[in-house]
């Protein structure tokens, strides 16, 4: 098996739970944060919505220094329609590169690096797995407590919530 055929449902299956999540942001709390020094509620939803454009950043390079990528911190969407609207789009973008992509580009090193020194270094596979998907399921998570503290109803992630039965 492909090494993309064992991560392409993966992946499928925890950008479709992530949609569903951020579906129910509500719009008229972007701007709300449970702590000073957290995010807000929009500019998480935005971050998560950005996750999946960095698979082109795995894919198309062996090494990635995100002091070159500009500005990074999370922006706010300017509505909820257009914060799904670029989660469709990112999504779309990835699932296509990962797709395409076979076992050797998977298994060679990808380096990620801030201001010349290595973050880390791991196979393209991995570093899907880890920097994409499990960064994603993380933030995925401090969203579900945002939402809860904003009596927002959580939808099913890996089974049943207690809004969902």
């Amino acid at each position: 098996m492909a090494l993309k055929d064992a991560l392409l449902p993966e992946f499928d299956h925890e950008m479709g739970t992530t949609r569903r999540l951020l579906e129910r942001t509500p719009e008229a709390e972007f701007a709300w944060k449970p702590h000073e020094k957290s995010f807000s509620l929009g500019q998480l939803a935005g971050h998560i919505t950005n996750i999946p454009h960095w698979v082109d950043a795995i894919l198309q390079n062996t090494v990635f220094d995100v002091a070159t990528a500009g500005d990074t911190r999370p922006k706010a969407p300017p509505s909820l329609a257009d914060l799904l609207t670029q989660f469709d789009k990112t999504v779309a973008t990835a699932r296509a590169e990962l797709a395409k992509t076979g076992d050797a580009e998977m298994l060679a090193p990808w380096t990620f690096k801030n201001a010349g020194q290595v973050v880390f270094t791991m196979p393209r596979a991995a570093a899907i797995r880890s920097f994409i998907m499990n960064h994603m399921i993380h933030h995925r998570g401090q969203l579900t407590v945002y939402l809860r503290l904003k009596n927002v109803p959580l939808p099913s992630v890996y089974g049943p919530t207690a809004d969902e039965q």
